[in-house]
């Protein structure tokens, strides 16, 4: 059973995830809220602190097994409650459910069946969320950036996620013979190190694949938003880079054995943002960061639907596009009026399959809405409480 609406376009076969109702119930600050859906546009108004992005939190933890903006789960539950619970329903008659109670493990269930993984859900209902936070990805450690392209890659790679696992366990187990008062033995720290580079050089692969074709429209979103105004650039930095990561471990062992913690592997990946050849993290205006980030989220957005590997029967094409949900969180904040005139383009076209947007300035979401003649709907959002419009 699919979680896809399927429709064809000029020769080309598209198929889009749709959410066509959504149930809350002490998530954050929402106590209980029920929402019947646009296959389209769906805009959340409101001022800060209310909750608006909280429902879109709610969207991207059904599809990720995660808060985006909180790894802790329990920190998630509304305050003075036991538990929360979300729900989904999705076209092809799809529901997907989540609930967990303080002090145990959460419980995902596909139609009513709970899942022996969560690794066997990631990837099902493919989602891209672009967040006032992500400025992080610019400001932030190392680890933001691997993040971005973990999540990406893991939602068209089922094998990623159990290669991430086998190096992190490998890296882990060194890392504690590192930090022990005796010598480590050699032996298993020989298999130790292969597994990690045996693991590491194909995550490796999979991540140079994924930035090598985030690149180019990660620009040209970048020139459409600022109308050309800088030049802006995106690499991929790595250990592996520097020849056979198994050798790239081993030669400075006796480095990591004096600190206590392995100093080269795929953990150390980054990502360089340039600016007109500059570090964006040290040139970038507030408004640049955000451009930066927006179209670096659009290009991640352009990747999954044109990498998605969808097999639908009968069709016979084997070029399937899948448009996965996108949340646009209060994506207009710290940006000049022509570059909020251009994604307002962008997000009103057909280059986007299920959208929710947030704003507390109802002037911004009337303008997509004037230039699209898609469905929509508008929902209110005030002390955690959801009302339609």
């Amino acid at each position: 059973m699919q979680t896809f609406f399927v429709f064809k376009q000029e020769k080309q076969y598209f198929c889009t995830v749709i959410l066509e109702k959504l149930s809350i119930l002490n998530y954050k600050n929402i106590a209980e809220a029920t929402l019947e859906l646009s296959p389209k546009m769906n805009c959340l108004i409101g001022q800060n602190g209310v909750g608006k992005t909280n429902v879109l939190d709610a969207i991207y933890y059904l599809s990720s097994c995660r808060s985006y903006s909180n790894p802790i789960d329990s920190q998630i539950i509304r305050h003075d409650q036991d538990f929360f619970m979300l729900e989904g329903e999705y076209c092809e008659g799809v529901s997907i459910s989540c609930a967990m109670k303080r002090g145990t493990k959460k419980h995902f269930r596909r139609n009513k069946k709970e899942y022996k993984r969560l690794s066997e859900h990631i990837g099902l209902i493919p989602v891209v969320m672009v967040s006032p936070s992500d400025t992080m990805l610019i400001e932030g450690g190392s680890e933001e950036r691997r993040r971005l392209m973990d999540m990406a890659v893991s939602q068209t790679d089922r094998t990623y996620i159990e290669l991430l696992n086998r190096y992190n366990k490998a890296l882990q187990q060194r890392n504690t013979m590192l930090k022990r008062d005796e010598e480590p033995d050699p032996d298993v720290m020989d298999i130790l190190e292969e597994q990690m580079a045996q693991s590491g050089e194909e995550i490796f692969r999979k991540r140079t694949a994924f930035v090598e074709q985030m690149v180019p429209p990660f620009q040209q979103y970048y020139q459409h938003i600022s109308g050309g105004r800088e030049q802006v650039s995106l690499n991929y930095v790595s250990h592996c880079q520097r020849g056979p990561l198994l050798d790239v471990i081993r030669q400075d062992r006796w480095k990591d054995r004096a600190i206590g913690y392995s100093l080269h592997g795929i953990h150390r990946d980054d990502l360089e943002m340039l600016i007109d050849g500059h570090p964006m993290r040290r040139e970038g205006s507030q408004g640049q960061l955000k451009t930066y980030v927006t179209s670096l989220k659009l290009a991640q957005f352009k990747v999954l639907t044109s990498s998605y590997p969808v097999t639908l029967s009968p069709l016979t094409s084997p070029s399937v596009a899948l448009y996965p949900i996108l949340l646009l969180d209060d994506i207009f904040d710290k940006l000049d009026a022509r570059r909020v005139e251009q994604i307002v383009r962008l997000v009103a076209s057909d280059e986007f399959g299920q959208i929710f947007i947030t704003d507390t300035n109802r002037e911004h979401l009337d303008e997509i809405l004037a230039a699209s003649s898609h469905d929509y709907k508008l929902f209110y959002v005030e002390n955690g409480e959801v009302t339609e419009k």
